[in-house]
């Protein structure tokens, strides 16, 4: 089909919502997923209980599409799959700018009934060049308008990340979870089976996108592989795309045409395809949002040379191990460097020769020591390490030092800067996501290990290699 990019923006950006066949056997879902929507919200139901229990949300009702007194630019269709191709005539006629169809049990069913219906809905759309998104999906995402793909969702909060899912469940849990540790979405949409829209359509949409700094995606397979490579080289030239591609496996393959219908593609050939059009490929939810924390928030990472400094002589050593292990080094600093430092440095608990060991009665000089470290000729690249002793928790005092110190750094230099976060207590989890959270809105990247840190740094590495090599 042929897209009209005006249509796309209003339906990701829409000032009128249509939700159509919501009902009580769901609580209401989708309707109580758009109540913080800032612009209108109306729904189509013809139930006359059902109505009254909607009325009562303080949203509209009408019994036709057709008779909301204004343009709609996105209808959320939640009807069962006999309806739907009824629900699409309306949608066309009423010149709706976009539809998400949450509507299940087409081709993905693999039965006779569900591929009818499919077609039938696909022969609509080609024959009125109707935008639809799906079936079988979770639709748009827009926190800042408050568009939701579910009522767990955050609103009012603007990211910068773009992301497109062919699984509505991954669309929804990557939300959540980036959201948590200080990654926010800027527009996000979950394709389904995209008889109309496909992956490629958004990719470029986001693509062109001034908002989306970084889109991730989440994919099965492709039924235009030329259509979407080509897309993708192009994109990828204009900001950074991750891509976690589904189906590593028979038993994957399998699952995907039970999933979305999508044609599945041998792993080897798209990690070949991928990094060819300049993209990231990654294999699971943690190194996605990873990835792209280190490619939205890190200067381009050029160099191998990393600096570790804050940690306990235990942390400074496996975070070497494993910078090692990806190919990084940990070199000595200069000269110039160690004659500044052994003016002061107490070695008693501590030790400057990278890693710098800042235990015991060392962190008093820590501003100083990271200025000079900052500033060596050696170092490309620093890591800082914010932690505490095991068991006891992050004081608020003691966290606004360490952040008002990274943020010191941050202002003086150009050179990539990321943090570790290691706690050792009950409540880890939940105190590491609100430390990171603090951290990313200084503009720094933070992980909860030194797998996820070092795979991220690396990752970020490789992108700006290969474009520094096209």
């Amino acid at each position: 089909m042929k897209v009209d990019s005006s249509k796309l923006d209003r339906a990701f950006n829409p000032r009128c919502v249509a939700v159509v066949g919501d009902s009580k056997q769901t609580d209401f879902e989708w309707l109580r997923g758009q109540l913080e929507f800032t612009g209108k919200l109306y729904s189509v139901q013809v139930n006359p209980d059902t109505i009254e229990a909607i009325e009562a949300l303080g949203v509209q009702n009408y019994k036709s599409l057709l008779d909301i007194p204004e343009p709609v630019d996105l209808a959320i269709v939640a009807v069962s799959r006999n309806i739907a191709p009824r629900v699409l005539e309306d949608c066309i006629k009423k010149d709706v700018a976009a539809a998400h169809f949450f509507t299940a049990g087409f081709s993905e069913t693999g039965t006779e009934e569900g591929e009818e219906l499919e077609r039938q809905l696909k022969k609509s759309v080609e024959d009125a060049n109707f935008h639809l998104i799906g079936p079988n999906c979770m639709g748009i995402f827009n926190p800042k308008l408050g568009i939701r793909q579910s009522p767990d969702q955050y609103t009012g909060v603007p990211g910068l990340v773009g992301f497109i899912s062919q699984s509505g469940a991954i669309a929804l849990t990557f939300s959540l979870e980036a959201h948590l540790q200080g990654l926010d979405i800027n527009k996000s949409v979950s394709s389904g089976n995209g008889i109309a829209l496909d992956v490629s359509d958004f990719l470029d949409y986001f693509g062109g996108d001034p908002e989306v700094k970084a889109i991730g995606m989440y994919m099965e397979g492709v039924n235009n592989g030329r259509k979407f490579f080509e897309t993708l080289r192009r994109v990828a030239r204009l900001k950074p795309v991750v891509i976690w591609k589904g189906g590593r496996s028979d038993d994957g393959d399998r699952a995907i045409a039970s999933h979305t219908g999508a044609l599945a593609v041998s792993r080897t050939v798209w990690d070949t395809m991928v990094r060819q059009c300049g993209a990231v490929t990654v294999t699971d939810t943690e190194p996605l949002i990873d990835t792209l924390k280190a490619l939205l928030y890190l200067p381009p990472v050029r160099s191998d040379r990393v600096a570790v400094a804050g940690g306990s002589g235990g942390q400074s050593v496996a975070i070497t191990d494993a910078l090692a292990d990806a190919g990084f080094r940990v070199p000595p600093l200069s000269q110039e460097s160690y004659t500044e430092l052994a003016s002061f440095f107490n070695v008693v608990g501590g030790s400057y020769r990278n890693p710098i060991d800042t235990a015991g009665p060392v962190r008093r000089d820590m501003k100083r020591i990271l200025e000079i470290v900052e500033r060596d000729t050696n170092i490309d690249n620093l890591a800082l390490v914010c932690s505490t002793k095991p068991g006891r928790q992050m004081m608020p005092q003691q966290l606004q030092g360490s952040l008002d110190l990274a943020q010191h750094i941050k202002d003086r230099t150009s050179k990539p800067l990321m943090a570790f976060v290691f706690l050792f207590t009950p409540d880890a989890p939940r105190e590491k996501r609100e430390i990171i959270a603090r951290y990313q809105e200084l503009g720094i990247p933070a992980f909860p290990s030194i797998e996820r840190g070092v795979r991220a740094l690396k990752n970020a590495f490789d992108y700006h290699q290969l474009h520094d090599s096209r």
